[in-house]
């Protein structure tokens, strides 16, 4: 696998079965608090397949998300070189969540995804201003407090 372009950190103050359940359910049906929580709210509609690789429908497309959940691992592909991975690692006090996007463009397009970025002008920034985002919302869900790891 190629190396990230972008790796984040945060701490969740809740045990790792806690926040895997609800990172890491992921079935057939609708997407929502139940299911494929990560992506709820983000325009990602109906999960199809499984158990450990998902079709999710998406604005203008589809997604691959690919579980493991022996694994603690939750991947979500989509478009021609995006993939965004989430794993959990449980430690005392709770739970590191690393988060790392990754170009899987083929390699006759790999040179071209700088380009259709803007060669990522503000990409980590943005990238880091979401996962702060994402990480806060699991806080608030789960009833703890999360934190950026430097």
């Amino acid at each position: 696998m190629r190396e990230a372009l972008v790796t984040l950190a945060g701490e969740i103050d809740a045990p790792v079965q806690r926040v895997a359940g609800l990172l890491l359910t992921v079935h057939e049906g609708p997407v929502g608090e139940e299911n494929l929580w990560l992506l709820s709210g983000m325009g990602a509609t109906r999960v199809s397949g499984g158990p450990g690789r998902f079709a999710v429908a998406y604005p203008g497309g589809n997604l691959t998300v690919d579980v493991d959940r022996e694994a603690g691992t939750i991947a979500a592909q989509g478009g021609w070189w995006y993939r965004g991975e989430w794993a959990l690692t449980g430690r005392e006090g709770g739970t590191l969540l690393t988060h790392r996007v990754r170009n899987v463009a083929g390699a006759g397009s790999r040179w071209a995804v700088p380009l259709a970025n803007n060669f990522f002008r503000g990409f980590p920034e943005r990238t880091r201003q979401g996962f702060l985002a994402g990480l806060t919302r699991v806080g608030e869900h789960l009833g703890c407090a999360t934190r950026l790891v430097p």
